[in-house]
Formats: structure tokens, sequence, C-alpha cells
């Protein structure tokens, strides 16, 4: 597999090859996954699993909340497989979850679960009632105290709708973003969409701060790993966020941010990687996502698809479905990274679907 740079050098990338990582799932519901056809990411009706899913089959190999694993409604699995796969072919040194507010504790011993006392949030169509200056805190101070015992952190995310909450949160930080997110769907359905997030902006005030508008719009995976990098940049922990435009939406609230606090980082530690679908995708761009931040940022994407691969439901990724998730990207170009192929990771994937 080869790694493109979408912006940077290939110094930050070259520093990780052959070194440890930590694996680090952002685990979070919001109500607006149940708006009817935002998502597919997870099953009808029981949306609010699917981190808890993502997490047990990442962590254990089977679900255990429920008798299968999660697929969308044209039967794409969960991109938690791509990552279950890269582990057992190149183990990441640690998995650790962190539970930003879900209904389900996945059923797991032996691993690390951070608990932050933080509930799902609400819809945003409503008003997320997110206590936004609270989760934010509570990422810097994690951040801060957290002791990385590999050479890098690789940041992953899985909440349904995250990409709807993502934009609405971009949007009411003031930028212009439009055509720019991704979506779970092929077919993105934008009247959805734009509609929910139209809705959500208007419970913003005039007066609004920062964080008033992140508590309406917003979400927990967001707000929280915003305070969590910055914690990081002070511990001077290496952070890989692995996803695409929603982890773009994370470093957006930190811009925004540090701006409003005439704030300056060192962004030299902190980086983005995502896969090719995303990097591709026709209706997002994470590109210009980036190119907004007032600091640098590496970010990479590896050239993998399932080319190898026959069965129609892993094909469905090449066809724009899905594209990314569970740290999907991050783990890669982890892979990439220690030399694991194209063809071992769909053999593996496969094996999965039997």
């Amino acid at each position: 597999m080869n790694i493109d740079i979408i912006k940077g050098s290939n110094d930050f990338i070259e520093s990780l090859r052959g070194k440890k990582a930590t694996f680090m799932l952002s685990m979070s519901t919001t109500q607006t996954c149940n708006i009817q056809g935002i998502t597919q990411a997870g099953l009808d009706g029981l949306l609010h699993l699917t981190p808890t899913l993502d997490a047990e089959f990442l962590t254990v190999g089977v679900p255990r909340s429920l008798a299968n694993l999660a697929v969308t409604p044209k039967g794409v699995p969960t991109p938690a497989l791509i990552t279950r796969a890269v582990h057992l072919l190149h183990p990441f040194n640690h998995i650790e979850l962190l539970n930003l507010g879900i209904s389900n504790i996945p059923k797991v011993d032996y691993f690390k679960i951070h608990n932050f006392d933080i509930k799902p949030s609400e819809s945003i169509d409503t008003g997320a009632n997110i206590n936004a200056i609270d989760i934010f805190e509570k990422g810097v101070e994690f951040g801060k105290a957290y002791e990385c015992k590999d050479d890098y952190v690789i940041l992953a995310e899985s909440i349904p709708a995250g990409t709807t909450t993502a934009t609405a949160t971009a949007m009411a930080l003031g930028y212009e973003v439009e055509g720019k997110f991704s979506s779970s769907f092929k077919n993105v359905p934008d009247d959805i969409k734009k509609t929910t997030i139209e809705k959500a902006l208007s419970n913003i005030q005039k007066y609004d701060d920062i964080f008033a508008k992140l508590s309406k719009v917003s979400d927990n995976m967001i707000i929280f790993n915003a305070g969590f990098l910055l914690g990081c940049v002070y511990s001077q922990t290496k952070v890989v966020l692995a996803g695409g435009t929603q982890m773009a939406a994370v470093l957006l609230v930190l811009n925004s941010i540090l701006q409003t606090m005439e704030g300056h980082i060192s962004s030299k530690n902190i980086a983005l990687w995502t896969t090719s679908w995303l990097y591709n995708d026709e209706n997002s761009d994470i590109k210009a996502l980036l190119d907004i931040l007032s600091f640098d940022i590496n970010a990479y994407a590896t050239d993998f698809t399932f080319k190898y691969s026959k069965h129609p439901a892993l094909k469905l990724y090449d066809q724009g479905e899905a594209k990314e998730g569970v740290g999907a990207g991050g783990s890669l170009v982890y892979a990439a990274l220690n030399a694991i192929t194209a063809k071992e990771i769909t053999a593996k994937v496969e094996s999965f679907l039997g």
C-alpha cells in the first residue's frame, strides 16, 4: 500500500514507521441518529448500539450486545472489520475505550474503558443540550494527565449521525463548509441533513458564545476530543486523528477556541489519517476543511481499496458506501507503516464474513 500526502510532508509519517501505537476509540451517541433516514451507520432502530458493537468487535472479535455485526440497510459491514483485521495482522500495543455518552457499555474485560460521567447528547434539531464547556474541560484534563504507554495514540470515533452534527458544528462556528462534509451514504440524503442542520442553527442566538453554540448543535465526541488534543499539546503526546470529516470538525472546534482565546499551539504532534474512499469522495472535501485551519496539520491517506475482493458487501466500499469510521483510515496507514499488504488485510476482512 502507498501512503498519499493530503497536507504537510512525509516527515511525520516516516517518524512513526515501525513504532508502537495505542488505539483509542471514542464511543458516543446523539439522538440525531434517530431522525429517519439521516444515517446508515448501524442497524435501523438499534443505532444507539453501534459504538458498543464496534468496540466489542474491535477488542474481542465478536459482538456481544447483539447477535450479529451491525450492517447498513444495503448490507455494508461496519468498518470496524478493517481495524480489527489490521490489529490481528500487526497488533496495536494497547486498545482503550472512551465512554463519551453511550447507552450500553461494551461487554468486555481486560480493556481499559475511560468514563467521564457524560450522557448521550440530544438531537440537534431541537437542541443537543450539551454542557460543552464542561465536556471540553474534561477532554483537556484527560489529555494533560494521560500517560501514553506507546510512541503515539491513534484516536478514532464511532458515533452514528456524526457527519451531520459535524457539519452543523462547523457551520455554527461560521465556517463556509457547504459540500465539504461526507456521509455514510453514497447518495447523501441532502434534504434530511439540510433540514436538520437548518433547525439546529435556528436555535443559536445572536450573542451565544462558542460554547453556547457547541452546546446546541454539536456532539460529545467532537467537543471532548478538541479538548483532548489541546491537553495532549501540553503533555506532548503524539496523536493521530483516525477518521475523516468528523475529525476535521474536531480540529475546526480547536481552531475556533484558540482564535477566541487568542492562543497558539504547536501542532507538530498532531496528524490526521483517513481512507482513500474519504479522501477521493466526490461529495466531500477533507483537504479544503483542513486548509481552513490557522495551524499546520499533517494529513495522509492510503490507496487501499477492496480491489482484491469479490465479496459484494466489501465492493460497496469501493462504490462509495460507508467510507470511514472506527479508525479504519488510521488503521490502514498504521498497517502500511508496518509492512502489511492490501491482500493480507482483504483476506483477513473476508474471513470475518465467511
